[in-house]
């Protein structure tokens, strides 16, 4: 048995002290029955996941379908985002794109709606670019959108992207672009690597996943980006508390344990889809349901197999 542990003082992240932290949801987008966005149900669907346990929304990336949408697409979900009042400091805006210049398009509309940061993928159609070449690229992007204002957060998530964004490619951003490199997202599961980025001074590190919350916390990350969040924000959020408030370290990792246990059943399933399935059965609005090709509904047994399961754990949505 390993002894109590008491917190003399709530954690912080001396890594990266300035800038958004916790639990950002990576936001489902609702569609139209014609498969248009519904910026109006998003912008409901983010206040509602403020609501219950999220600091801060992603919208725009992978959990999003980002890259089934167009640009002008894109651009009209962030206009309709800038207008809804949601605060913008509350804001990590996908931006990435395959196209240096659609991604610089994208991200200064993220700068000039005041988000706190531009989620940022490598270019992914071209395979095992150099260094130089995903350097060259990033540099382009801050140099074309140009305001000070700018965050950029690197998005590495190689199984997806197949372009990881390596350690040193990040000091010779961080090197480079001190004041536009704020951190990453990632999306790897590898928490060795994450672990690695933590040790950056002056970068910010959301792990992909709230299975790692709070490894990635105890390293010295500020938080997770995560699609889980869409359903389990609740005890996610209750994890973050926990680990921000003195004596709580044993209430932190039994509230890990649980949101593994919880994230583990979504991922058993097709994680877009099902969640959207489970949206749409809680607030009984089956558009919910709808997403984009090459993502396909749940097929009637798969739901009603996932709803199963998610009784069966006691997964409530709020």
């Amino acid at each position: 048995m390993q002894p109590a542990v008491v917190d003399e003082k709530p954690h912080s992240t001396p890594s990266a002290p300035n800038g958004p932290g916790g639990v950002f949801a990576a936001a489902l987008t609702p569609m139209k029955d014609d498969l248009a966005p519904d910026a109006a149900a998003l912008i409901a669907h983010c206040r509602w996941l403020l609501a219950n346990g999220c600091d801060g929304i992603a919208p725009m990336g992978t959990t999003g379908e980002a890259n089934s949408f167009s640009v002008g697409e894109r651009l009209t979900i962030l206009d309709a985002l800038a207008d809804s009042g949601i605060p913008g400091e509350r804001l990590i805006v996908g931006t990435g794109s395959a196209s240096l210049t659609d991604a610089v398009e994208m991200t200064r509309r993220a700068v000039t709606m005041g988000a706190a940061g531009a989620l940022v993928l490598p270019p992914f159609y071209y395979k095992n670019p150099s260094e130089d070449g995903l350097f060259a690229f990033f540099s382009e992007v801050i140099q074309r959108v140009g305001d000070a204002r700018l965050r950029l957060y690197l998005y590495h998530f190689p199984q997806m992207s197949a372009v990881p964004i390596g350690i040193t490619l990040i000091e010779r951003l961080m090197t480079r672009y001190p004041h536009a490199i704020a951190g990453a997202k990632d999306s790897s599961g590898e928490l060795g690597n994450m672990i690695a980025m933590a040790r950056i001074p002056h970068f910010r590190v959301f792990s992909g996943t709230e299975r790692l919350l709070l490894p990635v916390l105890e390293a010295g990350g500020v938080g997770c980006i995560t699609a889980g969040a869409n359903v389990i924000a609740s005890i996610t959020g209750q994890l973050y508390a926990a680990w921000r408030r003195s004596g709580a370290l044993a209430e932190a990792r039994r509230l890990q344990d649980e949101v593994t246990r919880q994230r583990l059943l979504l991922d058993s399933f097709p994680m877009v889809p099902g969640m959207k399935a489970m949206l749409a059965r809680r607030f009984n609005a089956p558009a919910w349901r709808n997403v984009r090709p090459p993502f396909v509904r749940l097929a009637a047994a798969q739901e009603a197999a996932l709803f199963g399961k998610v009784d069966e754990a006691g997964i409530a949505i709020p």
